[in-house]
């Protein structure tokens, strides 16, 4: 394969590029890694068409970018614990990565990106919403940040594991993702409100409505008030692409400039897709 066949067209004005002339089962050298790194620093979210993967190929993939992680509370398969197996099964509603969020925030070092390969899709519907970090903290006024530029807040994954706030399906094998009590689900760590790309030097705006709970130092009307509103600001359309899936496709995004939202529009149908995340490391 030659890194000259690879084409990078934007999907919009702010985020995102779809990457074609590539297949992504022979990649095997820095010289076509190369290319692809950049758009994804470029663009934030990079997108892939008609690849023919299986779970092993999709995990050699992501080994090209980083180190995968294996997820504390989400189980992996037994043969491959990095890879997280996302069913939703038909005439369920989606449970997994619906609402805004930034993957594993919650992490005391977050995770780098995310590699997301479509396998059984709907005919409609599913799609996934990405938003700029970049261009949101850009949006902001001087003096909102300069007020934010020194603040940190707290993440946890409780919001959305604990058993007590989302019940215990999770845990007790009835739901179509494995999942598995640990300590890791109450734990707390603090982050820059506005952290700093370690790779392009670009800030962005880290907090999400899925995993923040609150900002350091400030009353809880305070705190709430200012998240609330930094949710509102951060989920605005001209921060946004959309992706819609088709069997073959393949999203990977940068998680520490970019927040996406998994559609849950789609109840009627089956999908398939299989995760893997990229370990990365302390905000700053």
């Amino acid at each position: 394969m030659s890194d000259q066949r690879i084409r990078v067209a934007p999907v919009s004005g702010t985020l995102g590029a779809e990457i074609s002339g590539v297949d992504l089962s022979e990649i095997s050298e820095s010289s076509q890694t190369e290319p692809i790194r950049q758009a994804l620093l470029d663009h934030g979210v990079i997108f892939f068409r008609n690849q023919k993967l299986t779970p092993d190929s999709v995990l050699a993939f992501a080994r090209r970018f980083g180190r995968p992680e294996i997820h504390p509370i989400v189980e992996g398969t037994a043969e491959q614990p990095e890879i997280v197996r996302v069913l939703k099964p038909a005439g369920q509603s989606a449970s997994f990565g619906v609402g805004w969020h930034s993957d594993n925030s919650f992490f005391e070092s977050p995770s780098l990106g995310s590699v997301l390969y479509g396998v059984t899709l709907p005919p409609y519907g599913g799609d996934t919403l990405f938003a700029s970090m970049e261009r949101a903290y850009q949006a902001l006024s001087e003096p909102m940040r300069v007020f934010l530029a020194g603040l940190r807040a707290v993440h946890s994954a409780a919001r959305a594991y604990d058993p007590n706030r989302v019940g215990r399906e999770k845990y007790d094998g009835d739901a179509p993702i494995k999942y598995r009590y640990t300590d890791a689900i109450l734990e707390e760590v603090d982050h820059p409100v506005v952290r700093t790309h370690p790779e392009t030097g670009r800030k962005s705006l880290y907090v999400n409505a899925m995993f923040t709970e609150r900002i350091l130092g400030m009353e809880s009307g305070e705190s709430d008030a200012l998240l609330a509103f930094l949710y509102r600001h951060c989920a605005a359309p001209d921060f946004q692409c959309r992706f819609r899936w088709a069997p073959g496709s393949l999203a990977f995004w940068d998680n520490r400039c970019i927040q996406h939202y998994a559609l849950d529009d789609y109840q009627s149908f089956e999908r398939v897709m299989y995760r893997v995340t990229l370990a990365g490391d302390r905000p700053v």
